[in-house]
């Protein structure tokens, strides 16, 4: 048996019991959060943003690739399982990004094993883009010489072609939300050592992410505002986005924008395929008229051919 304790010891364990116990911090989405001395909390705004990336069942391996490679660049995105490419997949992916805390999504469909077409979401009211995605080249498949920290922050340039019409402005702004990596989260590095660039050519958005590289010898240290003596070194991955149709809703909506250029690659093939077939079909012909040609002028009958079969 424990020994009985002192009376004067149980004195002093009934008087701490009796002090309240210190005021818990307030708990936000973010962690704890610590009043300030002055007692007044800071309204201050913080960006939450958080995107969902996910895609289609049946995706090709290299498209699979392309989006793992995004998702390493991006620290402030959350992966999901593949979701089944139907006519229903508006309101399932609404739901994921509702019950993962997502604010946008990127969606990877995949059709054919072929064509590659990406939806960028600001959910669950809107605005939402469909691309076809071309171009693709991975990170393992380039094998560049550039290597930037993960977790850090990037930096988004944006070429003069985005301020000349409403729909692109649309796109800067949209691209700008979801590839831009919030202020102090919990998952990137406080500083920028990478950049990503977006650049219209032919109608086209073409994706480049290149490495900040500058010199770190006491030699050849550079000061602040030294931009002469950086360099760029590519990184990965490329890739090269046709936009398709603009919608006011997520994932679906009124119709805000079309591309008047815009042909499928289903239209592609076929044109193709017919290519192929009318080169058969002048083979044919011409064959035709070999025939037709031989049985209008046939040859003379040659005196000599039967002379030494006896």
């Amino acid at each position: 048996m424990g020994k009985k304790r002192k009376h004067s010891e149980v004195e002093l364990a009934v008087a701490k019991n009796d002090e309240p116990a210190p005021e818990r911090p307030k708990r936000t989405l973010l962690g704890w959060k610590e009043k300030p001395e002055n007692g007044q909390e800071s309204t201050g705004f913080r960006n939450r943003e958080k995107v969902l990336v996910t895609c289609s069942r049946r995706i090709n391996y290299r498209f699979r690739h392309l989006m793992l490679n995004l998702v390493s660049v991006m620290p402030h995105c959350k992966k999901d399982n593949k979701v089944e490419s139907k006519a229903t997949k508006g309101a399932t992916l609404n739901e994921l990004v509702e019950l993962k805390s997502c604010s946008s999504c990127l969606f990877f469909e995949c059709r054919k094993h072929k064509d590659l077409y990406l939806w960028m979401s600001k959910c669950p009211n809107g605005p939402s883009v469909k691309f076809l995605v071309n171009a693709v080249h991975t990170m393992e498949e380039l094998k560049l010489t550039g290597n930037h920290l993960k977790g850090s922050r990037p930096l988004l340039t944006f070429s003069s072609n985005f301020d000349k019409d409403p729909h692109w402005k649309l796109l800067k702004e949209m691209i700008t939300q979801i590839f831009g990596t919030p202020k102090e989260h919990r998952k990137s590095k406080p500083y920028h050592d990478h950049v990503f660039v977006f650049s219209i050519v032919d109608d086209h958005i073409w994706f480049r992410n290149y490495q900040i590289s500058c010199p770190h010898t006491e030699a050849d240290k550079i000061d602040r505002g030294g931009l002469e003596k950086m360099t760029l070194i590519e990184v990965g991955p490329r890739f090269c986005l046709n936009p398709i149709k603009i919608f006011g809703g997520s994932f679906g909506g009124p119709t805000l924008y079309e591309n008047p250029f815009y042909v499928s690659p289903n239209q592609i093939r076929s044109l193709e395929k017919k290519q192929k077939a009318g080169k058969y079909a002048k083979k044919v012909k011409a064959k035709t008229r070999r025939k037709m040609h031989e049985m209008t002028n046939p040859l003379e009958t040659d005196e000599f051919a039967d002379m030494w079969k006896e």
